[in-house]
């Protein structure tokens, strides 16, 4: 246990030595000149040493004083590198950030996140950590990492918050010579017979379930003839010939040559990524990065009347 008021009379002792008069001293304290002479007594009564020699012109120390000096200055450092530490820690400046994501939300969504939180938190490591979105929430929930970005949706109950932040139209991956390849929309209904590459539900079943549910709404259950554990692989499969996909329609860009990336005529929305955090615990730098998530999203959805006209 810390002996906090030792730990003021060698604080005292201190600024007496390096002042080597108890009046400087004591102004610089912000104290009257009694209380401390009367401390320094109290610390030479506990030490069982004398510490100074009083005289006119001031106090020198003595042989055991000018030993004990050294120590007592360094202790006052540390205390110093402690205290700011505290401060920092309390403001969450400092420490580390850990994050779990999955691989699109590495690309498009945490560059600009973690910029932000340089500037902010300079002395902040943020720490990046790939995972599949099955793994983000009992991640949180052990406190192995302290966001999650990953494709999730629904209720987390109430030790878990939780904010979407991207969504997609849903779109067909088609091989190049697929009899749809031409059409520029392709009925969701007309794809009831196709072999399909599919996001698979181990790795985040909150998305294969929409998938899957946006199928059986059309009328029909998905002919599954491969999972992979992500939209860069279905797409991959789909030019080797082994299937069609679903994926968001932004990964059209992404897509090589054997691939084409129709939109449906249907439109529907997917999530691709939320961002998640445990409410149990506290943290500044989560709390920082949500308000800049929130912000972001805030800019980028403008009202209808506050948009030129095209």
């Amino acid at each position: 246990m810390i002996n906090f008021r030792l730990v003021r009379h060698l604080w005292l002792f201190l600024a007496v030595a390096e002042e080597g008069h108890f009046g400087r001293a004591a102004k610089r304290l912000g104290m009257s000149q009694p209380p401390l002479t009367e401390q320094i007594q109290v610390l030479e009564q506990a030490l069982k040493v004398k510490l100074f020699e009083r005289g006119r012109k001031g106090a020198t120390l003595t042989p055991v004083g000018a030993a004990i000096l050294p120590a007592v200055r360094k202790f006052a450092e540390q205390l110093g590198r402690l205290e700011l530490a505290v401060q920092e820690a309390i403001s969450g400046s400092t420490g580390v950030l850990s994050i779990g994501a999955i691989s699109s939300a590495m690309v498009d969504t945490l560059p600009a996140l973690i910029d932000e939180l340089g500037k902010r938190f300079p002395q902040l490591t943020v720490s990046v950590t790939e995972i599949d979105s099955v793994e983000a929430i009992p991640a949180l929930q052990r406190g192995d990492i302290d966001m999650a970005f990953a494709r999730l949706e629904g209720d987390f109950g109430p030790s878990i918050g939780a904010l979407p932040l991207r969504q997609d139209r849903l779109a067909v991956a088609l091989p190049k010579t697929h009899k749809f390849a031409g059409m520029p929309r392709v009925r969701l209904a007309s794809l009831a017979e196709e072999p399909f590459v599919i996001f698979a539900r181990a790795v985040s079943p909150t998305y294969f379930d929409s998938l899957v549910a946006t199928c059986r709404a059309a009328g029909f259950s998905p002919r599954i003839l491969h999972e992979v554990r992500t939209v860069a692989s279905q797409v991959a499969f789909v030019g080797c010939g082994q299937g069609i996909a679903l994926i968001p329609s932004s990964l059209k860009k992404a897509a090589p040559d054997s691939v084409v990336v129709r939109p449906l005529k249907e439109a529907v929305n997917v999530i691709t990524t939320t961002v998640a955090w445990s409410t149990t615990r506290k943290s500044p730098a989560v709390e920082a990065a949500i308000e800049i998530l929130s912000s972001h999203l805030a800019s980028a959805v403008k009202p209808r009347s506050a948009r030129r006209p095209a």
